[in-house]
């Protein structure tokens, strides 16, 4: 995991818990932290109720209890040198929604090959002398290498990219051996993933029309955790919900947990880089599929 805290809620939980246990182990200095109950923390958790509106009952808790390091102490260090390994956020844990979404904003090398009808199965826009994925077909050899929407290509075939057209890219990639294309990629660099939390009535808190964000509701998750208007829904936990309808995004959405991963990019930037592209292309073609860990 990237992140200590994916949410301003695991950080709150976390300081709460070890305000707690600092408290519990002055208190009952004969009881060893293997002893320890899962209800010694009672007394901590409803006022994150109060606070955030945050339903936890006793298997959250024990669940929690279960991934804190036992050394309340060697968290503290941990955080200091920060070092993150080993360590598991309170609230958000071990959440494949997480992992699928997270952003590493590294350079990897892609290794494709074309399909039987001579495809890759993606489409490229030019922005400020970049290239980046506009497009990747569902079941493609573009989907099956792990290429994203919004993925930047440096090389294609060891050439760079800066500068090019969208055509010219597209043309190289037509060109090319079907049997070997490497490209260079950088992840996903216009975007970003915030964590949030769902309330005890299963709200994040923000409103969205066609796929983009209008609204953001007072003292929710998403006002705690910066999520901003005028920002396009790419993702929820790591699944492509570009040219998806907002009823079948609420559902994603109210499926997927207590810890919901949305990944956006600013309008203005979406724009551009869908601008000329077919919606029914995009509805009925774009990879929805939930990435594979």
């Amino acid at each position: 995991m990237s992140s200590l805290y994916p949410s301003l809620e695991d950080m709150k939980v976390d300081q709460m818990a070890q305000a707690q246990a600092s408290f519990n182990q002055q208190a009952h200095q004969a009881i060893t932290a293997s002893q320890a109950q899962p209800g010694s923390y009672s007394s901590l958790y409803p006022s994150l109720s109060d606070w955030m509106g945050l339903d936890l009952n006793s298997t959250d808790i024990a669940l929690t209890n279960a991934q804190q390091p036992a050394d309340q102490s060697q968290a503290v260090v941990t955080r200091q040198s920060g070092t993150v390994s080993n360590y598991v956020a309170p609230i958000s844990g071990e959440n494949l929604g997480i992992k699928r979404a997270e952003i590493k904003q590294g350079v990897r090398e892609v290794i494709l090959c074309k399909g039987s009808d001579g495809k890759v199965g993606v489409r490229f826009q030019a922005i400020s002398k970049g290239v980046f994925v506009s497009f990747v077909g569902s079941g493609t050899p573009a989907a099956l290498g792990g290429l994203r929407f919004g993925d930047q290509i440096l090389q294609i075939n060891g050439e760079n990219t800066a500068g090019w057209s969208k055509s010219k890219a597209m043309e190289v990639m037509k060109k090319a051996d079907p049997k070997k294309i490497v490209l260079a990629i950088r992840d996903r660099p216009f975007e970003r993933t915030i964590t949030l939390q769902k309330d005890s009535a299963g709200y994040v808190g923000f409103v969205y029309k066609n796929g983009k964000i209008t609204a953001i509701g007072k003292d929710t998750s998403a006002a705690r955790n910066g999520l901003l208007i005028d920002h396009a829904l790419l993702e929820v936990n790591g699944q492509n919900v570009i040219g998806v309808k907002d009823k079948k995004i609420g559902e994603v959405i109210q499926n997927v947990g207590k810890t919901v991963t949305v990944t956006v990019m600013p309008n203005f930037v979406f724009d551009h880089m869908m601008k000329s592209m077919s919606s029914s292309l995009v509805k009925g073609s774009m990879d929805h599929s939930v990435p594979e860990i």
